[in-house]
């Protein structure tokens, strides 16, 4: 199994690329389901998330061309709409075919996903979506069985309860092909949100509300999509965070291109206020460390978007370990994802949790350990703990990390970063 080595204590500088956005390139895949035409995409990150929902494509029948961050996607010959627990159990968002299969096909079976273990996510809520737009929905033997009525699926209104990010997707590309006109109150306002809907949209799919809670779809009526190439995924906005991160907990001055900036401004006003300035030029950011190299400490409480993203919790817990004073983190959205504390505190940091906050205590150094990631974003803060600790770190189960980052390894060590991949 591979580890990442890490001699710490090294100060980065240089340049790096933002790779496309995991979050969004998902959902913009699954949404080929929705078209009998080959669909050209561009900027796809090279992570095992993108090759295993591709992979998924190909079960069901398409015609998958990949190479590199480049993709053909023919989903005219789907001849299956059966997503199978070997794949999905590998990854949750696989979840996202449910809506297309469904509502293109008007009928499919798709199993109850996997993916980071960071707490409860039911899928109840892309299941209810489905149901006011007319579907029959049974789960049995750990697949849902979701059948469409005669004629297909028809428009509702439909009611989040809370915010959710997969329910809204899911529901978007199933309302696309449905008759008549669906409404999402409560909808999620994330950019990969928006992308998709921009994607449907430039397709002749009617959209109002892009951007906002209240999102309005006028279906085909059953008449599958033809999307203009090629479709661009957009930025990652947690990449860019992470590396920013980098350059906070080590002191360094980096510069990230090809960044949305309005898309990682949560994350700007909290470095900043822990010390660090920026100089922005268009879609590139250079960050520069506090001028007497001390870092503020930051309170946090993660939220939907526009908020503070939960995907960047357990990276800026990394970067207050080294704060000043005492940190106070609030998680609100899932109840499980302070798995890091622990192995965060065998490099020497001074973490305690009560409930859903911890108290991320100030210490003046962080020393290598051997550490054991525990789900994507973690496994990023031990990267980032590991960067600034003085000694050697070895950081295990790193296939938590090939999940979302792309060349991880390559671009930190272009920035200086001393990171060995080893295998035992």
């Amino acid at each position: 199994m591979d580890y990442l080595e890490i001699e710490g204590g090294r100060r980065l500088s240089g340049t790096v690329r933002i790779s496309g956005a995991k979050n969004s390139a998902l959902p913009v895949i699954a949404a080929t389901l929705l078209s009998d035409h080959p669909v050209v995409m561009e900027n796809l990150p090279d992570v095992v998330d993108i090759r295993t929902l591709l992979k998924l494509l190909t079960i069901l029948g398409a015609n998958v061309e990949h190479e590199g961050n480049r993709a053909v996607i023919d989903c005219g010959s789907v001849n299956s709409t059966r997503a199978v627990y070997e794949i999905v159990a590998q990854m949750r968002a696989s979840i996202l075919v449910l809506g297309p299969l469904l509502s293109r096909f008007g009928e499919c079976e798709v199993s109850l996903p996997g993916g980071c273990a960071i707490g409860q996510r039911p899928i109840d809520l892309h299941l209810k979506a489905l149901e006011v737009m007319g579907a029959t929905i049974e789960i049995k033997g750990g697949y849902v069985h979701a059948i469409a009525p005669e004629g297909g699926l028809h428009g509702g209104t439909i009611v989040f309860d809370k915010v959710s990010v997969g329910a809204t997707e899911n529901t978007l590309m199933a309302a696309a092909l449905a008759h008549g006109t669906t409404k999402i109150v409560n909808a999620a306002r994330e950019p990969e949100i928006v992308q998709l809907c921009q994607m449907l949209a430039a397709a002749g799919v009617s959209i109002d509300g892009v951007g906002t809670g209240r999102i309005t779809i006028e279906g085909t009526g059953g008449k599958a999509l033809r999307f203009p190439d090629p479709v661009r995924i957009i930025p990652d906005r947690i990449e860019a965070g992470t590396y920013l991160c980098a350059g906070a907990i080590t002191r360094s001055t980096i510069t990230l291109e090809d960044v949305e900036i309005e898309h990682i401004q949560s994350m700007l006003d909290k470095l900043e206020g822990m010390g660090c300035s920026f100089e922005i030029d268009g879609n590139s950011i250079t960050i520069f460390p506090p001028e007497d190299g001390r870092l503020k400490e930051v309170n946090i409480v993660t939220a939907e978007y526009p908020g503070f993203p939960t995907d960047m919790q357990a990276q800026f817990m990394a970067v207050a370990t080294l704060a000043e004073g005492e940190s106070l983190i609030e998680e609100r959205l899932f109840e499980n994802r302070f798995m890091h504390v622990s192995e965060l505190n065998r490099l020497g940091a001074d973490i305690w949790l009560k409930g859903n906050v911890a108290a991320v205590r100030p210490v003046d150094e962080l020393y290598g350990a051997d550490v054991m990631a525990t789900d994507l974003r973690a496994s990023s803060a031990l990267v980032l703990a590991a960067l600034a600790a003085r000694g050697t770190t070895r950081i295990r189960r790193i296939y938590h990390l090939d999940r979302g980052y792309d060349d991880l390894q390559g671009k930190l060590s272009k920035l200086g970063a001393s990171i060995t991949r080893l295998h035992e």
